[in-house]
């Protein structure tokens, strides 16, 4: 096992000469309690990813080395990660403890939280990409799901859930990073408190609608 350095003197979350996915991860491992880890990242390569498979339709953003289950809130872990890979995707493991989370295609998450903002229902952080956009939830188990996906009559298969074993891409705090931004911002004080989360069944019946009415009924499956 690798050496872990100690923790550094001074803030807590370090300012000065900092990188914005650090503070990023910090931000989420330390003052949210939300396990972290780093994405593969990017190569020259034909697939832009660092992986080996040369067809990858992530580009990296998903885990590889370390693995998912490497996720971690732990201070030192996540500043030697990132101090050695400053450029390393943040991504969020979801489910346990974690926000889980439901995407849909992007054109079809604005309508969502368009329908979602009428009916003045609070809604919790979403993450955008420019194909994708993700609502975070509170945890969820696979049974709650299972009951809330069989009362619909019919589900769009562009829906991703987001549950245990998952991982979302996280922005850095405060600034978009090219592909990956925040539409809804986590409320502040982001590094001195939790998120507020809805419930998942709170949104799903609007998520449903809004895949429905996008062009080609909401059946593409967009990475």
């Amino acid at each position: 096992m690798r050496e872990i350095p100690g923790r550094r003197r001074g803030n807590r979350f370090r300012r000065g000469g900092g990188t914005a996915r650090l503070d990023a991860a910090l931000a989420c491992a330390i003052g949210r309690q939300w396990p972290v880890l780093p994405g593969v990242g990017l190569s020259t390569g034909r697939s832009g990813c660092a992986c080996p498979d040369p067809e990858c339709v992530v580009p990296g953003a998903h885990p590889f080395d370390p693995g998912l289950l490497a996720a971690t809130t732990d201070e030192r872990m996540v500043r030697w990660w990132w101090t050695g890979r400053p450029t390393a995707p943040v991504l969020l493991a979801t489910g346990g403890r974690a926000p889980c989370a439901v995407s849909l295609p992007a054109v079809s998450g604005a309508q969502a939280l368009a329908v979602l903002d009428a009916r003045g229902l609070r809604l919790g952080p979403v993450i955008a990409t420019p194909t994708r956009w993700a609502l975070l939830v509170r945890p969820y188990t696979l049974e709650r799901l299972g009951e809330l996906l069989h009362a619909q009559e019919w589900v769009p298969s562009s829906l991703r859930f987001h549950g245990e074993g998952g991982y979302l891409t996280v922005p850095p705090a405060g600034k978009g990073d090219g592909q990956v931004r925040w539409e809804r911002p986590p409320a502040a004080p982001a590094r001195s408190a939790t998120p507020w989360l809805p419930d998942v069944g709170t949104v799903l019946d609007a998520l449903v609608a809004a895949s429905t009415s996008a062009p080609g009924g909401g059946s593409r499956l967009a990475y």
